[in-house]
């Protein structure tokens, strides 16, 4: 994907600004419907899973549960009326992969406590759940925390299109007499470093870092999470400063009240924001997909790469209440706005600033919650029949 980001942001976008926008779309558009015609010949060979039950009706189960037996006593590991394995598995003889019982969140496991009462109903489902039940909603439940965290992570991605991209077309963007660099291409450069670090973390990072810690990964998947966010803290940092000298060389120029005069700054002193959200997104953004899906239960794979993709969308939104907000309380007194079209009476220093801000608080309070979290314990291919012999 970052490499095809890079052809259609640096070719593409050339070819919108130097020849025209019909061609622009024309490319991608054909490229498009050669791609969903590769797709529609392969699906024919595509393997489709049959649905199961929805992964909803267990969370709802064991809370269900729970608030029935509220007046049982939370039951210790070990204790031999806990609800383990669902009888219709046993009957079956499946092989499943068991979660273990962890010590966060204890109150959920009186779900899994076995009364007498329990039986005399029809459908025990909703009042008896098994460990790995309950231990799947203890999982969905540790996750939103962290995801909360992350949000402003998402807030922060938002800006390299927009606002990166409006402070490089006020700039110098000329190489040598004739060729001009557009604007928004130098967003190629995020994909260029996710292109040229990956390999670094994959080969040199992990095991450098696996010697060091004893972990299979190098670093938990959290751990590289927090990384990111702290590098996107540094790309905000320098984004900040770079808007600062922009505007007063600006000033220094008298050009603070000519909107679309260039100002005579090379467009490249953008380039350390861009390349620090490179560096960024290959701790966080590949970070974020592993850990939502590998953290998630078996059952709910696709919810977790949903919560993924929800930390961008959701962030996008949150980038857009909080400009609008901002852009009220900064033009109030008739004030010139953080935002305004003339980018030389603007601040999106003070915008940027106050980004990195955020992005901190959000970062202290993920600590915390990551430092913690428990990992997903399984116990894979388990034999019903051996458990019960």
């Amino acid at each position: 994907m970052s490499s095809g980001l890079v052809v259609s942001i640096s070719v593409l976008m050339y070819i919108q600004e130097n020849v025209g926008w019909g061609l622009g779309f024309g490319i991608p558009t054909m490229a498009m419907a050669i791609a969903l015609s590769v797709f529609m010949c392969g699906t024919r060979l595509y393997r489709h899973k049959l649905p199961g039950a929805s992964p909803f009706t267990g969370i709802a189960q064991v809370f269900v549960a729970c608030i029935l037996k509220w007046n049982v006593p939370v039951p210790s590991q070990g204790e031999n009326n806990i609800y383990v394995i669902q009888e219709e598995q046993l009957l079956k003889g499946e092989k499943n992969r068991e979660l273990l019982p962890t010590n966060q969140l204890r109150f959920l496991d009186k779900a899994t406590v076995a009364v007498d009462l329990d039986y005399k109903h029809k459908d025990i489902n909703w009042r008896l759940c098994t460990v790995t039940q309950v231990e799947e909603v203890k999982l969905v439940l540790r996750l939103l925390p962290i995801w909360v965290a992350c949000l402003m992570y998402g807030v922060v991605f938002a800006q390299s299109p927009t606002f990166f991209t409006k402070q490089g077309s006020t700039m110098d963007r000329k190489i040598g007499e004739n060729f001009e660099v557009p604007a928004a291409s130098l967003q190629s450069f995020i994909s260029l470093s996710i292109l040229v670090l990956v390999p670094v973390y994959d080969r040199i990072f992990v095991p450098v870092a696996r010697k060091i810690t004893k972990n299979e990964r190098g670093i938990t998947l959290l751990q590289r999470i927090g990384i990111g966010i702290f590098t996107s803290i540094l790309s905000m940092t320098v984004a900040a400063l770079t808007e600062m000298k922009r505007l007063q060389v600006a000033k220094d120029y008298g050009l603070e009240d000519m909107p679309h005069a260039t100002i005579p700054m090379s467009i490249f002193w953008l380039l350390p924001q861009y390349i620090l959200f490179g560096i960024s997104d290959v701790f966080t953004m590949i970070g974020l997909q592993e850990y939502f899906y590998d953290q998630m239960p078996d059952t709910m794979k696709s919810l977790g790469i949903a919560l993924y993709l929800s930390v961008f969308g959701i962030g996008s939104f949150l980038s857009s209440f909080y400009i609008s907000i901002l852009e009220e309380l900064s033009s109030r007194g008739k004030k010139q706005s953080w935002f305004a079209d003339n980018l030389n009476r603007a601040h999106l220093d003070y915008f940027y600033w106050s980004l990195a801000a955020l992005s901190a608080l959000f970062l202290c309070i993920y600590v915390p919650f990551a430092s913690c979290f428990i990992y997903k314990k399984v116990e894979t291919d388990i034999c019903h029949d051996e458990e019960t012999s």
